[in-house]
């Protein structure tokens, strides 16, 4: 009889683990996760979709307004920055939020699913948790299929927000919920292409990196093709973004694009694929060795932050650089759209008297977001040094903590400042190719300085509550998205004026349309400077990593 016959076969001898052994067990560990961020993407969804509806009734209240509306989009840069032009002949309210709303829906779905991704497949392998994780009776296949079904449920959630809201704000069954499955499976996809670009690196922070670049290579596909035929051309097909927007949704509504996003199901297949060919806590492909000593721009002060958050800062530059081009060469569409919409200064605060100067100063408002975002984003990232444990390592080599985080400080603001003065030289140059004065682009440039001060208070809220406990730092955002809120919909959607009061973005004049106001800037400025020595303060009495 041999070994194998006669090993004794009891209750307690251990099971065989199968690929996906294990697989209830961490969807609700990932469930338990996620479930806060979920549910934030879902809520502000269905808040937005329904307020944004309500907003543009207001605001196109009949059929000349929505002809005006029409005027304006059929500039190519409205065009790159909305999507395809469907029903140029009759423009209804509908088409129009179908046309205008629903790419700002299908991106923040796709970014949703990038980052969600990434944390819990390579970031938690990175991390070290998935390798505790597999030492117990665990599938190989478990913990990547219960993030898929993770990010699936996170991008159903999304999904059935749109369509609820839209159903709230009026909208047909069909094409509600059609936009709605529209929004999930593009997230989806970008969430396949994530899983994809998580097996050919080490590190979460390049594979999320990766798969938005990949997203805002598909933004720009789309507005090339869309540019190419107003209702698409076939570049536009090349784009993940475009074929939620073929649906022709409250137009000529036609379900058959979706197949083309489930067909992208073939990624998951391939990131399966690939996840068997690399070791645990490896990428397809190997991490550069490095050199044998760190370069004298690493050693500088701030040299680690430059390296940490320079490369998303030039990304994101070269992005909003080509949105503010796009924004000033609206200028030349302006005075028939004004025509026929007399309530324009309902909408956006826009003087009938001086249209592409008050355009123009509203568009930087609107852009200045970005590096307010990037400002609070690379402020967080030391947060996120320090509850990986790297930031341990850089205190332990004799650097204090204030010393770090005042040069992290001093950083970001250069980097914001550099990606302003993007921002103005692009609204300037915008302005300039419609306009034919070259003046613009001085003037702009000079105007977008006056945000600096705003940007800077922004990222000293950040270090104050870094300061005060690790687990509050990202409670910054959360101004963020009200500033953003604001700027966008607040005159339409009647905000009082304490409430618009309460983003420090409000309290600077419309360069150049307004004369500007130095007192606000000092305040904010001086703000800034307290809140930010506040945090250094707080950061040197905290244990690290202490919540």
């Amino acid at each position: 009889m041999t070994a194998a016959t006669a090993a004794p076969t009891h209750r307690g001898q251990r099971r065989a683990v199968g690929p996906l052994t294990g697989l209830r067990s961490l969807l609700r560990l990932h469930l338990r996760l996620a479930r806060r961020g979920i549910l934030i993407w879902t809520l502000a969804v269905l808040v937005l979709v329904p307020a944004s509806i309500y907003a543009m009734e207001d605001v196109y209240p009949d059929q000349a307004a929505l002809d005006a509306r029409a005027t304006l989009l059929d500039n190519p840069s409205a065009v790159m920055m909305t999507g395809p032009f469907f029903a140029a002949d009759h423009y209804t309210f509908w088409a129009m939020v179908a046309n205008e709303l629903l790419l700002y829906l299908l991106v923040p779905a796709a970014i949703m699913s990038i980052l969600l991704t990434a944390r819990l497949t390579r970031g938690e392998e990175e991390s070290g948790r998935l390798e505790l994780l597999r030492s117990l009776p665990t599938g190989r296949l478990a913990p990547s299929v219960s993030a898929l079904l993770v990010v699936a449920l996170a991008n159903l959630a999304l999904g059935a927000a749109v369509a609820s809201g839209m159903l709230i704000g009026g909208g047909g069954t069909a094409d509600s919920l059609a936009l709605g499955l529209a929004t999930a499976l593009t997230g989806l996809v970008f969430g396949a292409v994530t899983a994809v670009t998580a097996q050919l690196t080490e590190h979460a922070s390049t594979a999320s990196g990766t798969a938005l670049g990949i997203l805002a290579l598909s933004f720009m596909v789309r507005g090339i093709g869309d540019v190419i035929e107003r209702d698409g051309s076939w570049l536009s097909w090349f784009s993940p973004l475009a074929w939620a927007q073929q649906m022709r949704a409250f137009v000529d509504l036609r379900w058959w694009p979706l197949l083309v996003s489930l067909a992208a199901a073939v990624l998951l297949v391939i990131a399966g694929r690939l996840s068997h060919r690399r070791d645990l806590g490896s990428g397809l492909r190997p991490a550069a060795a490095g050199r044998a000593a760190a370069s004298a721009a690493l050693l500088a002060p701030g040299g680690l932050t430059r390296r940490l958050v320079g490369g998303t800062h030039l990304a994101w530059g070269i992005g909003l650089f080509l949105f503010a081009l796009a924004f000033g060469s609206l200028a030349s569409s302006l005075t028939d759209f004004a025509e026929n919409l007399p309530d324009l200064a309902g909408m956006a605060p826009i003087r009938l008297d001086d249209l592409t100067g008050s355009f123009s100063a509203f568009a930087l408002m609107m852009l200045a977001i970005g590096p307010v975002a990037l400002a609070v984003s690379g402020m967080l990232r030391i947060r996120t040094e320090e509850t990986a444990g790297r930031l341990a390592g850089v205190l332990v080599a004799g650097t204090s903590r204030a010393r770090l985080a005042g040069q992290w400080f001093l950083v970001v603001l250069l980097g914001t400042a550099a990606m302003q003065v993007l921002l103005g030289l692009g609204v300037g140059i915008g302005v300039w190719s419609a306009t034919e004065d070259t003046a613009w682009i001085g003037e702009m440039t000079l105007a977008a300085l006056t945000y600096l001060p705003a940007v800077a208070l922004y990222a000293a809220i950040a270090l104050a509550l870094y300061g005060l406990g690790s687990r509050l730092a990202p409670l910054a955002w959360l101004l963020v998205v009200y500033t953003a809120l604001v700027t966008f919909l607040g005159q339409m959607l009647g905000l009082p004026d304490w409430a618009m009061d309460l983003s420090p973005l409000q309290h600077i004049a419309l360069v150049p349309s307004e004369d500007l106001e130095v007192m606000p800037l000092v305040v904010m400025g001086v703000a800034a400077a307290a809140l930010a020595l506040l945090g250094l303060a707080l950061l040197r009495r905290r244990d690290l990593a202490a919540g």
